[in-house]
């Protein structure tokens, strides 16, 4: 049997008048949509305009539930309560089923966005409140998290359908966490440098740090961040060299997840 992978972007990220990515060019290339839910990008009418369009191109639709933080774009670290957490994925989880459901589709996976995603790969309490939100609102969401992260960890643990995430375009710190938005270099611009990593992480099951150490990580999907100015011809890029080594890129709803 052939190797599969799913390849999922973040996208809907504009908000009102103004658009940030390329969305329909990129749904010709990913499997699987995750789409910003109004907190830290993203608005009804975006919303309602990405679903149509991940439905005419057979992509599956996620949510993205990010911070409070239109203004950081949801990238500022923020201290809240587990609750107060808990509620605000749920409700964004249900804004973007609202708008699915106009087009008679179903959202099918949950990934959080930016400086939430990266505080529950390391936070437990808030890695348990965002799966509790999922399995409230339905439990057949699957948990999209960082391999060997809290999330991951979290997922299990409810009994959710998990998973495991890796990055085309984002440097590894030795710990397997993402390394710093701060730190030069941390996001990767280059198709050919993004496409040689994949495709070694793919078919080795091993993440590579910045500083070439190799750790061991179940990888399901891949992401390629929508907003960055390379992502189309990065995440073409990649599908391309994928597929080249014999991977199937499918949506996140065929892998084989446990």
């Amino acid at each position: 049997m052939s190797a599969m992978i799913n390849l999922n972007a973040d996208m809907g990220e504009g908000f009102g008048a103004y658009d940030i990515g390329n969305d329909d060019a990129i749904l010709k290339i990913i499997r699987s949509a995750s789409i910003a839910c109004g907190f830290h990008a993203g608005d009804p009418l975006t919303m309602r305009r990405v679903v149509q369009r991940a439905k005419e191109e057979g992509v599956s639709i996620g949510a993205h539930p990010g911070f409070n933080d239109l203004w950081g774009f949801g990238r500022r670290r923020i201290d809240m309560s587990p609750t107060e957490l808990e509620y605000m994925i749920a409700y964004q989880i249900g804004a973007l089923q609202a708008m699915a459901a106009y087009v008679g589709e179903k959202v099918t996976h949950m990934k959080p966005h930016g400086a939430l995603n990266n505080m529950a790969a390391e936070n437990a309490d808030y890695a348990m409140a965002i799966g509790r939100a999922v399995k409230a609102v339905d439990r057949d969401i699957i948990y999209v998290a960082l391999s060997g992260s809290e999330m991951e960890k979290a997922g299990r643990a409810l009994g959710l359908k998990v998973a495991c995430e890796g990055f085309c375009d984002r440097l590894y710190d030795d710990d397997g966490n993402l390394t710093s938005r701060k730190i030069p270099g941390s996001v990767i611009h280059d198709p050919a440098v993004a496409t040689k990593r994949v495709v070694e992480m793919v078919l080795s099951g091993e993440i590579i740090s910045r500083n070439g150490k190799r750790i061991k990580r179940r990888l399901d999907t891949l992401c390629v961040h929508g907003d960055e100015p390379t992502a189309i011809v990065l995440a073409r890029a990649v599908r391309d060299g994928l597929e080249a080594a014999g991977v199937k890129i499918v949506p996140v709803t065929e892998m084989a997840l446990s």
